[in-house]
């Protein structure tokens, strides 16, 4: 497991100003901003963002697709939308578990090396963090265990509190 971890990292701050290769946006259906996450990506990108997002004709939830990252030091943006939080009976879980596999698989497909996650769902969309928390590390674990080209994979926290719930987690799914 040490050598998966070595892969992972938990941070707190912009996600607008991480070196990787591409950075996760979590977006709504529409793809065209918002608040949160998404309209500080949007403001950062610059408004080249906003044109090339209207002729993706949005994007459903569990979903996601890739822009260019403009004036972001991202190469990429990967925009995915996560599902509202409901009280859990439908299908929010793994509609938020598909969100990160489809964000991998458009890694995959890119070559995309470095990548870096906001908390998808837990701001206005109401998703406990620590089942968001629980489910991002479970999906990164499984996705690591089968592929190599992933050097490094950096979740994104609001503060501290949500890092508190993002190191539980790591300690949950991977271990001691």
């Amino acid at each position: 497991m040490a050598a998966l971890l070595d892969r992972i990292t938990l941070a707190t701050g912009d996600i607008t100003g991480q070196e990787v290769d591409a950075i996760v946006n979590a977006a709504n259906n529409s793809l065209l901003g918002g608040g949160g996450v998404d309209g500080a990506i949007h403001r950062a990108a610059g408004p080249d963002l906003l044109v090339e997002c209207r002729k993706l004709r949005g994007c459903q939830t569990g979903e996601a697709k890739i822009t260019k990252g403009y004036q972001l030091r991202a190469r990429w943006i990967i925009h995915t939308v996560g599902p509202i939080w409901r009280g859990g009976g439908n299908q929010e879980e793994e509609l938020l578990a598909r969100c990160y596999r489809n964000c991998f698989a458009l890694a995959r497909q890119r070559g995309i090396r470095t990548l870096a996650f906001p908390s998808i769902s837990t701001g206005s969309y109401g998703f406990p963090i620590e089942r968001a928390a629980r489910i991002a590390l479970t999906e990164t674990k499984q996705f690591l265990a089968g592929e190599d080209f992933l050097e490094l994979i950096v979740f994104v926290c609001y503060g501290d509190r949500d890092l508190a719930f993002y190191r539980g987690a790591v300690r949950e799914v991977f271990g001691p």
